[in-house]
């Protein structure tokens, strides 16, 4: 019987303190077996050693002489069935102990339920007498299988941390690359070059998706064929015209990588959406743009429902195996500044930035009235935030072709 098997287990003097008193309730045991658990009970506190199944029958007959010869006969029998148990393992005895305990809690809260249902309880004392209880001692089912820490896979872990390198030369310099599991989060004003920035470094020659990576870009702001018009010029370094004069050689730089392209247009689609289209697609990069646009409003403050978002898009890419590009708008706190800080993410207070791993924030030089006749097509990629391989944080000059949606340096 199982419940000798434990009290047999339970003469073992660390096993028992391990799961004494409330963690192993006298509920979980029939009568006769329980009359016994309560001589163990007392046999451990008053001589706080293991005992032998031997030993426990005598305390058990020297506390119990008032017994008839009948009674005396039905724990002679229970005592050799205990002997002739062998004891659980510690680990399936705990396990055991669990499932006991966990049953008892539900039946005595189920208890109290009926009660309230039927109006003979009118307060919640009783309930939360009975949580306070055993709140402490309450033994889930759990079973974790700890993370392989050894050197080689720390070591290998490591290696790959920058699977996907940046084709931006100073970029590539500082900060590698990404690689499953990150999320990335780019931030920029209006009109300084966001889309142009994940075609260059998806789409332009030696981006990422001709490394190999799949990419997908799920855009809800601008249309797909504006967005796909930019990935066809990075990756032919050509711009709109110059594709429609020539487009066999457009064909032929643009191929390589078409494959490896994949853009939708998401417009109205939630986080949810976007977990199931990277479940059923498995790409190794995507592209949310804009990010914040994902987040379903569960609060009428921006920064919880861009926090809970942020927080879902990290995991999709722990859990998938993917980088996750985050573009952002920037506040109005950056309007002609050269070095943004992240504490002008549009919306966010500090929640998108504590869950990037890399955040880069692009700027351009402020436009003075009356002396420049053109924009500036310098850009600076402010590196607000690296927990990547390096941990390099600064300031990136290069170059943007916004004809030929490229960053050049």
């Amino acid at each position: 019987m199982m419940e000798l098997a434990l009290i047999h287990t339970m003469l073992d003097k660390e096993f028992y303190d391990n799961h004494k008193g409330i963690r192993c309730p006298d509920k979980i045991f029939s009568k006769d077996a329980r009359k016994i658990k309560h001589t163990l009970d007392y046999a451990m506190d008053t001589y706080e050693k293991s005992l032998t199944p031997t030993e426990l029958e005598a305390l058990f007959e020297a506390n119990n002489r008032s017994m008839t010869t009948a009674n005396k006969q039905v724990y002679r029998e229970l005592f050799r069935k205990i002997a002739r148990e062998k004891p659980l393992s510690n680990e399936i005895a705990t396990d055991v102990l669990s499932k006991l305990f966990q049953q008892v809690v539900g039946e005595e809260i189920a208890n109290l339920g009926f009660d309230y249902v039927n109006g003979t309880k009118e307060s919640l004392e009783p309930l939360r007498n009975l949580l306070i209880d055993y709140q402490d001692d309450f033994m889930p089912n759990l079973k974790i299988e700890w993370d392989d820490t050894s050197i080689d896979t720390l070591l290998k872990a490591n290696d790959i941390q920058s699977q996907w390198k940046w084709n931006i030369p100073t970029l590539k310099r500082r900060t590698e690359g990404i690689s499953a599991g990150h999320l990335v989060v780019v931030g920029a004003r209006p009109n300084t070059g966001k889309t142009s920035f994940h075609a260059s470094t998806i789409a332009a020659p030696d981006g990422f998706a001709s490394q190999g990576a799949k990419c997908m870009v799920l855009c809800n702001e601008e249309s797909y064929e504006r967005v796909g018009a930019r990935y066809l010029s990075a990756a032919t370094s050509m711009s709109m015209d110059e594709v429609k004069t020539n487009m066999a050689v457009a064909a032929l730089r643009y191929n390589p990588i078409e494959k490896n392209v994949f853009i939708k247009d998401s417009t109205g689609k939630d986080m949810a959406w976007v977990e199931a289209i990277i479940k059923a697609y498995e790409p190794d990069i995507v592209v949310l743009d804009m990010g914040d646009k994902f987040a379903s409003k569960t609060s009428d403050k921006s920064d919880i429902y861009l926090k809970e978002a942020a927080i879902h898009a990290r995991n999709i890419a722990k859990q998938h195996k993917c980088a996750i590009i985050w573009m952002s708008q920037l506040s109005a706190a950056a309007e002609g500044l050269v070095h943004p800080d992240q504490s002008m993410l549009e919306g966010s207070k500090t929640g998108k930035a504590a869950e990037a791993d890399l955040m880069i924030l692009i700027a351009k030089n402020k436009v003075v009235e009356g002396q420049d006749e053109e924009e500036s097509s310098q850009r600076h990629l402010c590196i607000a935030k690296n927990k990547l391989k390096g941990g390099w944080h600064g300031t990136i000059h290069c170059e943007l072709d916004g004809d030929r949606s490229q960053y050049l340096a």
